[in-house]
């Protein structure tokens, strides 16, 4: 049998994190969000991270780090296999473990050792099912001042203009409603070419790009718990199954149902 090239990997003792293991893969991403904090590692060959501050090259032992919501992508320099592994923790876990509202990492790129290591023993200790190790790892690099700063108040939509900022409370409070492009702009009085300027220059991406990341948060959250995969499109506003199996296979470079499997022990 042909090893995937992408598992996930969780373990009952912690539920509130996932472990992604990409091996020699291909893959290139689009920019996407993730609502749990991801600390991610390059195992071999090299990549661009690209995120709002910028595009940063990234080779192994480099270690990204990145909060919910912050549209990134990580992909091959160049046309050739990489290997890498992506840590996610739920970001309300997260907050309660530390006494927090929030965090802000003071870089997304590190390439030092004592960051390397400390996500190296992350992702073992999460496959070993250590639970107490892995939280006091864990909180043990998010206290340190160079690593992360805590916040006061949840982080803010990632939007000043009033019209965009109330149509991606819309898109947030019922990311499997359905209406155009054309219903959130004619409510907040714009024409359509407009109102996608002005939500792109907010946000990065189209509002069609930004509301099927949220679909694919919901759907991944849902089967992570043990939704079938009909049920999964269906609560998140899929058309159908096979909707959801073309756009989570695009987006995460495997399909709906080898995640839900995913890796345990």
């Amino acid at each position: 049998m042909t090893a995937q090239p992408h598992q996930f990997h969780r373990h009952p003792a912690l539920p509130w994190a996932e472990l992604r293991v990409s091996r020699q893969s291909p893959h290139c991403y689009r920019l996407h969000t993730h609502v749990e904090y991801s600390l991610g590692i390059v195992d071999a060959g090299s990549a661009v991270f690209q995120h709002a501050d910028g595009a940063q090259p990234m080779a192994a032992g480099s270690v990204v780090l990145i909060e919910p919501g912050v549209w990134h992508a990580c992909n091959p320099a160049q046309v050739a296999a990489w290997s890498y592994r992506m840590l996610y923790v739920q970001a309300d876990w997260l907050h309660a473990q530390l006494g927090v509202a929030g965090l802000r990492f003071v870089q997304r790129a590190r390439h030092d050792a004592a960051t390397t290591a400390a996500v190296q023993r992350l992702c073992q200790t999460l496959l070993e099912g250590d639970a107490a190790a892995w939280t006091q790892a864990l909180t043990a690099l998010l206290h340190q001042p160079a690593i992360a700063h805590p916040l006061a108040a949840p982080p803010a939509l990632p939007a000043r203009d009033a019209a965009v900022h109330h149509a991606l409370q819309r898109l947030h409070r019922q990311p499997d409603a359905t209406p155009s492009v054309q219903d959130l702009a004619r409510a907040e009085g714009m024409s359509a070419s407009r109102f996608i300027r002005h939500f792109k220059a907010a946000t990065g991406v189209t509002p069609g790009a930004y509301r099927l990341n949220l679909r694919l948060n919901g759907a991944r959250r849902l089967l992570a718990e043990g939704a079938a995969l009909a049920d999964a499109a269906h609560a998140m506003g899929f058309a159908d199954q096979a909707h959801l199996q073309r756009a989570f296979k695009a987006h995460h470079a495997l399909t709906p149902g080898r995640y839900a499997q995913g890796a345990r022990p």
